[in-house]
């Protein structure tokens, strides 16, 4: 690049016989080509100076923070895609853990409760039981009074019922006799 320009320079100094130069544009005619050169030269060099000492710098620097800020929040972001794969791994191990600790419990808690049953269906039976026995033995009282209820009504009615047909009164022990025999035939089935 530095010896293009002074090349360059050196060429249009030495042409005189340039056909813009005889139309009359300045520009072009010999005589100012060397101010016309320095200060060419003069702004090229204060332009590159002033970008590579100036402003390439501060677009590099600016360009560098750009990326390391980049690179930084690519590894932020990276960091917390791990972080949420990690927790969403716990979640689903927890879920699964809590889903087998329903299993446990539900089962469990239909067993006391299967146990729970089975224990008040026994003191069900027991009761039941009890209030079978406790009737079987009312129905037992009942039966042996009722017989002897039924003998003494049976006797009432049938001292009557003779006395009625008959028009005397016949013996209380007899009749007494008489109903306990009867009874004894065919009451004894019924009761």
């Amino acid at each position: 690049m530095r010896l293009k320009i002074p090349l360059i320079i050196f060429i249009f100094w030495f042409e005189t016989f340039l056909f813009a130069a005889e139309a009359g544009m300045p520009q072009l005619d010999s005589e100012y080509w060397f101010s016309q050169s320095f200060w060419l030269v003069l702004i090229f060099l204060v332009l590159y100076l002033s970008l590579s000492k100036f402003f390439i710098p501060k677009i590099k620097n600016n360009l560098d923070d750009r990326e390391n800020r980049i690179n930084e929040n690519l590894d932020e972001a990276k960091e917390f895609s791990e972080l949420a794969e990690k927790k969403n791994l716990e979640y689903i191990k927890e879920m699964s853990n809590a889903k087998k600790d329903v299993t446990k419990i539900i089962s469990e808690s239909k067993k006391q409760l299967d146990k729970n049953i089975n224990q008040k269906k026994i003191e069900f039976d027991k009761e039941l039981e009890k209030e079978i026995n406790k009737a079987e033995k009312e129905i037992l009282d009942l039966k042996k009074g009722s017989k002897e209820k039924v003998n003494k009504i049976a006797e009432e009615v049938s001292s009557k019922i003779i006395e009625n047909l008959t028009g005397e009164k016949l013996n209380d022990s007899s009749i007494k006799a008489s109903v306990e025999e009867i009874s004894k035939n065919r009451i004894g089935k019924y009761l």
